[in-house]
């Protein structure tokens, strides 16, 4: 074998999405890694300088990127599932820079100050699909009440900042059910509470948030969203993704009126309209009362968590980022963690994706500034043998692009 005692190491960053149903991103990040020093050694290259950097969309996942990055052990608390059940739920709480341009401040007298303490919950640990794929789920009572009893936990924990990642979840409430678990009431025209879950928001008539949770008010929300659809309509909560959480198609169209009739309830009570807001449609319209009533910003989760775990930085000298998910398609260029890291990304550094399929082209792929794009797959495979094998797979690929990577290296 050749050796290159004059070549100098090649700079990687390992930034990828979980792959759905087989690694999470961290687990992928570390396939890379093997696969990446495997090839070197095997080419007779230095040991490449390597920066794992897993990251994710604002959906399942998210909380673990966050937790990696910022280098903390999970908390757990007390909540309920979207149908009601008792469970336990993981949450974080760091004081850490939220990007890595970021530092404590500075007073006036020159003495630094603290940061705030930020915390952090993904809804799809309360209310998530998978969490009630055991039952049949009832479409118009599944609440989104368990993700506020979490984010009442934060609160009570001294969190200045709460970063709500609101992907998987298994309700279409518009958020009534969270906002509910902070003290607000959603009344009938007889001043009675209505029943948990969208379905019951077609009787609404009134909201009550004089009993909000003392510190609601005070913090600084942010809604990390995967998707831009709105609350209502053909692209809204109701019609895209009431099916997979159980809606008939009757369901269908009682959620996409209630929630309608929430948004108009709202915006008659703050001024606010929330009906064609992009990404207001996430998690089942979650964020339809939080940016009313508590001022939350709704905010791209993959630019997010990029910034929370100092993509940028570590790009900066890089040569060649990998990124990748499951499956990279026209989604995946559209506020995924693959647009986040090409945007991130300098001229200077290539970009490849590895995925469990590609369906896009070459000239699909490399307009979207992409050097490649690669396919777990050796050949014809079914989907049990990719998911399975999903982490060999992944380091093969890695050592894969390695090779042709580091081959254009200067000595």
């Amino acid at each position: 074998m050749t050796t290159h005692a004059h070549r100098r190491p090649l700079r990687i960053v390992l930034a990828p999405d979980s792959l759905k149903g087989s690694l999470p991103a961290a687990e992928a990040a570390l396939a890379m890694s093997a696969g990446v020093h495997a090839a070197a050694s095997r080419l007779g290259h230095p040991e490449p300088a390597v920066v794992l950097a897993p990251l994710a969309d604002g959906g399942e996942g998210t909380l673990d990127a966050l937790l990696a990055a910022w280098e903390v052990e999970p908390r757990t608390t007390e909540c309920h599932d979207a149908a009601g059940r008792a469970r336990r739920a993981r949450y974080a709480i760091s004081r850490v820079p939220a990007t890595d341009q970021e530092a404590a401040p500075v007073s006036d007298q020159g003495r630094q100050e603290r940061l705030p303490v930020r915390g952090v919950l993904e809804a799809a640990e309360a209310n998530g699909l998978p969490l009630v794929a055991d039952i049949p789920l009832d479409a118009l009572t599944a609440t989104s009440y368990g993700v506020g009893e979490i984010a009442a936990q934060l609160l009570d924990d001294g969190a200045e900042e709460i970063l709500l990642c609101v992907g998987g979840s298994a309700s279409t409430d518009g958020g009534t059910g969270l906002l509910s678990a902070l003290g607000a009431r959603f009344l009938d025209a007889d001043g009675d509470a209505l029943l948990p879950g969208g379905g019951s928001l077609t009787a609404l008539a009134s909201i009550d948030t004089s009993n909000l949770h003392p510190r609601a008010l005070d913090v600084r929300w942010r809604i990390a969203v995967d998707v831009d659809n709105p609350l209502c309509g053909p692209r809204g909560a109701a019609a895209v993704f009431g099916p997979q959480k159980g809606a008939t198609p009757n369901d269908v169209v009682v959620l996409d009126h209630a929630l309608s009739h929430l948004s108009r309830v709202v915006e008659e009570l703050t001024g606010v309209a929330m009906v064609d807001v992009p990404g207001a449609g996430a998690a089942g319209g979650l964020p339809a009362v939080l940016v009313p009533f508590l001022g939350a910003e709704i905010v791209p989760g993959s630019a997010l968590v990029a910034d929370a775990v100092g993509l940028a930085g570590a790009l900066a000298e890089a040569d060649l980022v990998l990124t990748g998910e499951g499956s990279f398609d026209s989604q995946s260029l559209g506020g995924k963690v693959v647009q986040a890291v090409v945007a991130t990304a300098p001229d200077t550094c290539a970009v490849v994706v590895i995925a469990g399929r590609v369906q896009l082209s070459a000239a699909q792929v490399q307009d979207a500034g992409l050097a490649g794009a690669f396919s777990l797959a050796t050949g014809p495979m079914a989907l049990e043998e990719l998911l399975q094998g999903a982490a060999s797979l992944m380091e093969d690929a890695a050592a894969h692009v390695y090779g042709v990577f580091g081959a254009t290296v200067p000595r």
